[in-house]
């Protein structure tokens, strides 16, 4: 099912739905200064974990983040825990 999603992008959240609506991943990371943007929630359904979809969602979030010229930093212990390996602050 994960190659089938399609991923939405809008300010601070990238998500992605099933067939019905129903929200089945998503990250948010609004903008809690100026510019810098915080990764407060991750979400992947039970469905698809363990498939990569949470470390998709932090992918495309940090490259949405960057390409706008700002910081990233987590409050999500996903997140913190993602960044940190790729030697990132968080």
């Amino acid at each position: 099912m994960s190659a089938d999603l399609l991923f939405h992008e809008e300010s601070g959240r990238i998500y992605a739905e099933d067939e019905k609506g129903k929200v089945i991943a998503e990250i948010v990371f609004p903008e809690v200064r100026p510019g810098v943007c915080e990764i407060m929630h991750t979400y992947v359904d039970n469905s698809l974990r363990g498939q990569g979809i949470a470390g998709k969602l932090m992918t495309l979030a940090v490259a949405a983040i960057e390409r706008e010229g700002k910081t990233v930093t987590a409050s999500c212990s996903y997140a913190v825990k993602w960044l940190s390996r790729r030697g990132a602050k968080s």
